[in-house]
């Protein structure tokens, strides 16, 4: 027969188990855009960047309007071979955005409020530029876009939701914060 205290110590040692598998990745503090703009947004889409707007199609909303929540989805292009998504934050004119994206300026790292704008001659989002950290300033490159994938639900409570778990880390969000300079 197990002693209650072995029983205890075996549930403790689960439960730490359990805790450190769940912070791992993010304490690897290395996201790939598509399952930070999913983990975000709340759109259940997996895979590659560039196959979210096949995917996309009968489940969701897809258009070139900009909305917050939205995820902007790029198609695959020079060095961006597996394309790229990311969150509309806010909307700041017909041509203009914020994003929140993981893996574009700096490897693997978030950044939030970021600016992009619609270079197209059709203004429809189908070429965009998006800033870039290390230039300080929008990127030099064109990227093709296929548009925005709508959430079916609000964007907030899932941002909300991300940010909880995150509070929950208090050494990620520490590193988190010292990386990002906040």
């Amino acid at each position: 027969m197990i002693s209650r205290a072995k029983r205890a110590a075996a549930g403790i040692a689960m439960l730490i188990g359990m805790t450190i598998a769940s912070i791992a990745p993010a304490a690897a503090q290395y996201w790939q855009c598509a399952p930070y703009a999913r983990s975000i947004s709340g759109i259940e889409i997996y895979g590659n960047a560039h196959t979210w707007w096949a995917q996309a199609e009968g489940k969701y909303d897809r258009g070139n309007v900009p909305q917050v929540g939205a995820v902007l989805a790029m198609k695959s292009s020079g060095k961006m071979r597996l394309g790229h998504v990311a969150m509309v934050s806010k909307v700041l004119s017909e041509r203009e955005v914020l994003l929140i994206h993981a893996n574009w300026s700096r490897g693997g790292q978030i950044e939030r409020d970021v600016r992009a704008i619609d270079v197209s001659e059709a203004g429809d989002w189908s070429e965009v530029k998006v800033w870039y950290g290390p230039m300080a300033d929008l990127g030099m490159t064109e990227y093709p876009a296929y548009g925005f994938i709508y959430a079916k639900a609000k964007a907030e409570p899932a941002i909300q939701i991300a940010d909880s778990r995150l509070a929950r880390m208090p050494a990620v969000m520490a590193a988190f914060r010292a990386q990002s300079g906040d």
